[in-house]
């Protein structure tokens, strides 16, 4: 009989479930937080949004078409610790360079396998998102009062900024794939490659800058146009990014953020954000764009949200004119999309890049590029912002 190597996920509210040892062994510590896409594991673990969290995957076969060299998002695993119910024993792809296993060891994540992922689901779901810790090796046989204590010393997600921790340290460019229109910076608060790779392809140079940028050394690159990427932590403590965005759109150049550049965007504006009670993460969201009516499933991973009233067109509390939701999550109505209606600046709660998938708001990318050559000729490229793009693929 094979030896059973235990361990344990052990919650704040001190709710525990038992599990075997998986990936590196010792202890890990991180917001829990439920992910329901059934298939892009590679691209969840690769995801920099996921830094700080213990993501337990609702799908129950977890690593089935094993790790290679083309899915990544990054360059390396983010989560803080990663839990599945039944990891395969066997790598069926035929693109497969490498096990799930492997990886995980590579990176030192703690993870636990044979968990009852629909019990801590569910728990997850009534309570809301909380801290909670990873114990496997010898820590799986730590007292379980000492493994609580050691959770409830950990810091909570909210008034956490973790930019500095996934953004790229030095400037780097990725060169336009279609016909050049411009260049765009993009502000690396935990980019995924997807979202580079779509710029590109829209004639855009790409300029992937520190989180740390000044706006002196932003503009000194001659950006067309600036982005804001997804990223983990609490927009709350991200000063430093609303104060350049505010300067980024008081010189109305295009901007267009995504997932938290949409919670960023929203700040800068003078709106408040709020932490979600268990947030949205999953391939599997659908979104009502208002203005057309079109319904879109769309990728997610976010636990804060903007707070814009609806409705509408109101008046900025900064200043920039008008902005109204253009979007909004049709499971919870959580604002899914904000538009300026007199500058040229939009942003999105969700993921059009989407790897691996759905790709229903891949036309946002199209949007963009409109934008910036609207600006370019002259034109109200503030109404490009607020336009209703066609939806590949929705209803």
């Amino acid at each position: 009989m094979p030896v059973v190597d235990p361990a344990v996920l052990v919650l704040e509210d001190g709710r525990r479930f038992p599990g075997r040892a998986w990936g590196a062994r010792g202890r890990a510590f991180g917001e829990a937080v439920f992910a329901t896409g059934m298939t892009g594991y590679q691209e969840t673990l690769t995801d920099p949004s996921y830094a700080g969290q213990i993501v337990i995957q609702t799908a129950p076969h977890i690593g089935n078409t094993g790790m290679n060299a083309e899915d990544p998002e990054s360059r390396r695993i983010w989560v803080a610790g990663y839990a599945a119910h039944a990891p395969s024993r066997v790598v069926s792809s035929f693109r497969a360079d490498r096990s799930l296993d492997d990886d995980l060891v590579r990176d030192g994540i703690v993870a636990i396998s044979g968990l009852d992922t629909r019990a801590a689901t569910r728990h997850l779901r009534d309570k809301g998102a909380m801290r909670a810790g990873v114990f496997s090796g010898e820590d799986a046989a730590l007292d379980p009062d000492a493994q609580l204590a050691l959770v409830r010393e950990q810091p909570p997600m909210s008034g956490r900024n973790l930019s500095a921790e996934v953004s790229t340290a030095q400037t780097y460019t990725v060169a336009a794939t279609a016909e050049r229109i411009g260049s765009v910076v993009i502000v690396d608060l935990g980019i995924k490659q997807a979202t580079i790779d779509a710029l590109a392809a829209r004639g855009l140079d790409v300029h992937v800058v520190p989180e740390s940028v000044t706006i002196d050394e932003l503009y000194a690159l001659e950006p067309s146009a600036v982005f804001y990427s997804n990223g983990p932590g609490d927009p709350e403590a991200s000063e430093h990014h609303v104060g350049l965005l505010r300067q980024v759109l008081e010189r109305r150049t295009p901007f267009f953020g995504i997932c938290f550049g949409n919670q960023l965007l929203g700040r800068a504006l003078g709106f408040g954000t709020y932490k979600l009670p268990f947030g949205h993460r999953g391939i599997n969201q659908p979104v009502v764009d208002l203005r057309s009516g079109r319904i879109g499933i769309t990728a997610h991973n976010h636990g804060f949200a903007v707070d814009v009233p609806r409705g509408g067109p109101v008046d900025t509390p900064a200043g920039f004119g008008r902005a109204e939701v253009t979007h909004i999550d049709l499971n919870d109505d959580v604002v899914e999309g904000i538009a300026c209606l007199d500058i040229p600046a939009f942003s999105v709660q969700y993921h059009p890049e989407a790897a691996a998938g759905p790709h229903d708001a891949e036309a946002l990318f199209d949007r963009f590029r409109d934008l910036v050559l609207a600006e370019q000729a002259g034109g109200d490229a503030a109404a490009i912002a607020v336009e209703t793009a066609p939806t590949e693929g929705a209803s």
